[in-house]
């Protein structure tokens, strides 16, 4: 049966037909629906882990013990899980171990663009790429059986344009013939304690595997040629498959499944059967090093230093315009004719007889200038109030990665510096033993404090640092798309669980000044933090509000209204960024300054605008409130 599946729901089914028993992950996009999907199946058991290595080692314990497991991540995850990701490459296991790496090029939702086949290079272990969807079910299946032929976990590379995009599936049913792979847990101690003494032992079979690996990479039947004609030969993975079937119709293709270790008597022979050979491939040339290091000659065969790719651009996601301009410059298609129709982004400019919308041109290069649209807070978004009055106090701020990093956004520009999960404590703490005289304030997301923020909490009580931290418990993990996290009180699958509370939590850790407040209440924090300011030692305000946008909080809305016989364009309420103020055609006739208006189908009712306002010129529709608060 054919279905119609993204490439993240279609890894989802792989599993469940590979016979997978346990899956874990942290929910990052684009890696997230992956699990969503996979916790519906029967017979699976999946958890949203606290952070990637947490999720890791569980999908290792479960292999350890003789189930198939899968572990889920987007590409940065991969860096907090390297040291379970470098360990089970020396161990091995009992069962299958899949880890899905879901690479951002472009970065649409990342602080980088890593290309995480270096990791499966780093640590001596397979690494898969698909190219649609089908592959992506398949890929999945077939990297199961792989882990378990060659006693190793296996890298399944996903990208954001395959993860998102949806292709024709046929789906199967679940495997039947892999019950647990073993009776009792192993005790094996030469092979799974990695003390010196028997890591020792185990490098010299890890070489060995990735040798038998290499081997059989040769006969591995996703690595597939197309011959078409000897004039041009492409080698290429992934989502660039697509990109050279459509820009080299013509061309000559070996398309590659395992991309480490590269099947390297394969390639040879596809080159001895062309004219001129490319590597196509997103980011790093990884498969390019490889092939060249071979000494198999590609075209051009000049290359600037440091960079050994030759034709294609080492950043960013490529698309089948970027590839088409990268051949013309390099002289492998002609140049367009005059007159002859550019495709633009896959749309046919020269048959499009509308004209442009307001706002829209086409650059010279053909492609469409689209207008800026910079992301901001959602209307209601409770972060606001925290971000408007750090704003003010004028301190550093420093940021972590989730929904409120979107606080460095104009008017609010309240934070300045975004490293990596967790990373908003830890610095702010840096600055603070380092002597700096401004005191440092962190913020950090409820999921993303349980994520890695505990651990450099308790380093800021432990070496009493002078850091205040925020932390913006919205009741979910909302940036990916509302994902339930320990302190939600509902697993992945749904079912009730004990819900961590923050501010225990953090007394627990030996911080003693520690309250909780309503994200709303602008007034009482500001008040707090200035109270803090005054005074040394950690200090920690948890900002508790269920995010807006979730269903419960969707049915309160409310909307506010401006009276303009009030309000005189002071523009106090635009300060807090929020995308339901508007500027009115009205001017207050003293200081000839737009009056403030509220587009009731954004508003929520948040009522930080009211707060805010010094003239009481902000209510409830049909209703006053009396709300004023001194900015």
């Amino acid at each position: 049966m054919k279905r119609l599946l993204s490439g993240n729901e279609a890894v989802a089914h792989g599993a469940w037909e590979a016979g997978v028993r346990v899956a874990a992950g942290y929910p990052g996009t684009p890696s997230t629906e992956i699990l969503e999907t996979l916790a519906r199946f029967p017979h699976v058991y999946a958890e949203w882990s606290p952070n990637e290595k947490v999720a890791l080692d569980v999908a290792i314990g479960a292999a350890y013990a003789g189930r198939r497991a899968l572990a889920t991540m987007k590409h940065v995850g991969v860096n907090v899980a390297a040291d379970a990701f470098m360990y089970v490459a020396m161990t091995g296991m009992e069962a299958g171990l899949v880890i899905v790496s879901a690479d951002d090029p472009s970065m649409h939702s990342s602080q980088n663009e890593q290309d995480n086949r270096q990791y499966a290079k780093f640590a001596r272990i397979p690494c898969l790429e698909p190219a649609d969807s089908q592959d992506a079910k398949d890929l999945t299946i077939a990297a199961f059986d792989l882990s378990e032929q060659f006693d190793t976990p296996v890298l399944l590379r996903m990208t954001t344009r395959i993860c998102h995009t949806s292709t024709p599936v046929e789906v199967g049913a679940r495997r039947q013939e892999h019950p647990p792979l073993t009776d009792k847990y192993p005790r094996n101690p030469a092979k799974y304690v990695m003390v010196p003494a028997n890591a020792r032992k185990r490098h010299p079979i890890i070489e060995h595997r990735l040798e038998e690996l290499a081997a059989y990479a040769e006969t591995f039947p996703f690595n597939r040629v197309e011959m078409r004609g000897r004039a041009l030969g492409v080698i290429t993975a992934g989502v660039a498959y697509q990109y050279a079937r459509e820009v080299f119709p013509d061309a000559s293709i070996l398309k590659l499944g395992m991309t480490y270790p590269l099947p390297q008597k394969r390639i040879r022979d596809f080159a001895s059967r062309v004219d001129r050979l490319i590597v196509l491939e997103e980011l790093d040339p990884f498969i390019e090093d490889q092939v060249r290091l071979m000494g198999v000659k590609l075209w051009p065969e000049r290359v600037l230093y440091p960079h050994t790719k030759s034709i294609f651009p080492i950043t960013g996601e490529l698309n089948p315009a970027i590839v088409r301009e990268s051949a013309v410059a390099a002289g492998l298609l002609p140049e367009p004719q005059a007159g002859e129709k550019q495709v633009v982004r896959g749309e046919d400019q020269a048959e499009s007889p509308q004209p442009l919308p307001a706002g829209l041109k086409i650059r010279g290069n053909g492609h469409l200038d689209l207008p800026a649209r910079p992301p901001v807070l959602c209307p209601g978004c409770p972060h606001r109030g925290v971000f408007y009055i750090l704003h003010k106090l004028k301190v550093p701020v420093n940021g972590d990665i989730g929904c409120y990093t979107l606080g460095v956004v104009p008017p609010l520009s309240a934070i300045h510096t975004t490293g990596c999960m967790g990373a908003s404590i830890g610095v702010a703490h840096g600055a603070a033993v380092a002597g700096d005289k401004e005191r440092h304030v962190a913020v950090i997301g409820d999921s993303t404090f349980f994520h890695t923020g505990i651990p450099a909490l308790l380093n800021v009580a432990y070496n009493r640092s002078n850091v205040i931290t925020i932390i913006l418990d919205n009741r979910t993990t909302a940036m990916t798309g509302h994902q339930a996290n320990p302190g939600t009180g509902r697993t992945l699958q749904g079912k009730e669980t004990r819900e961590i509370e923050i501010e225990p939590l953090v007394r627990a850790l030996g911080i003693d000044e520690v309250v909780t407040i309503d994200a709303y209440e602008v007034e009482t924090i500001e008040k707090t933090l200035k109270r803090w300011l005054k005074q040394d030692g950690p200090a920690v305000l948890v900002a508790k509000h269920a995010c807006a946008l979730l269903p419960e909080e969707r049915k309160k809305y409310v909307s506010l209204q401006v009276d303009p016989n009030v309000c005189n364009g002071c523009t106090i309420c635009f300060r807090i960024g929020c995308p339901a103020i508007l500027k009115s055609d009205k001017l207050d006739p003293k200081y000839h300054r737009p009056l403030a208006e509220i587009d009731p189908l954004l508003c929520t009712g948040c009522e930080i605008c009211a707060r805010v306002c010094p003239r009481d010129a902000i209510s409830f529709r049909d209703q006053v409130l009396h709300l004023h608060y001194d900015p």
